[in-house]
């Protein structure tokens, strides 16, 4: 199956193409606007893509919204993960605010809502979530947006995210687990 995925961030494509597999992942085409972000939950942010994506295309698609959410912060940054330090923000200047707000060592949830719409009108939603601990300083080359300093408690070498490989990765994060959901609702269609 060829499944459309409504985002414009590299890392996503490649990491669910990875995820999906033996699916086929096709990047969101330049001239599809998305809307904004305005949901107050990452599902409501998942299904506003994935449907304009829908209408735009006329081909089934999938959308992603994911993010952190420490507890020192009350489950900040959360659907404002790829904004928490400004709207223009790059990924280290999101996790260097991150580290300047929270203590080492503080807990925190990677979540990812993942939403499928269909051209039939078809609507699902699934959720992956993996808990650990932010540490003092980015460690690891791998990874993206606050791999380097998410430690998760499902992995006991005291790697970050950021360390491990993508693999590795794949089997306990938030993306993996909410991908294997969607893959096993498409093998029951």
């Amino acid at each position: 199956m060829r499944l459309l995925l409504a985002t414009r961030n590299p890392h996503k494509v490649r990491e669910f193409s990875l995820l999906l597999g033996p699916h086929t992942v096709d990047p969101l085409p330049p001239e599809v606007d998305l809307p904004p972000e305005t949901g107050i939950t990452f599902a409501e942010n998942a299904l506003l893509k994935a449907r304009a994506a829908v209408a735009a295309t006329g081909r089934d698609a999938i959308a992603d919204d994911s993010g952190i959410e420490a507890d020192a912060l009350d489950g900040a940054p959360g659907v404002r993960s790829a904004r928490f330090a400004g709207e223009d923000a790059t990924d280290e200047e999101n996790l260097e605010k991150l580290l300047a707000d929270v203590p080492d060592g503080s807990g925190a949830e990677y979540v990812c809502a993942l939403a499928y719409v269909g051209v039939d009108g078809d609507e699902r939603l699934f959720e992956g979530r993996c808990r650990g601990v932010l540490t003092a300083a980015p460690r690891g080359e791998g990874g993206f947006g606050y791999d380097p300093a998410f430690m998760p408690d499902d992995d006991h070498s005291d790697r970050t995210m950021a360390e491990l490989a993508p693999r590795e990765k794949d089997a306990i994060s938030h993306r993996g687990r909410a991908a294997r959901e969607l893959l096993a609702w498409l093998a029951s269609r």
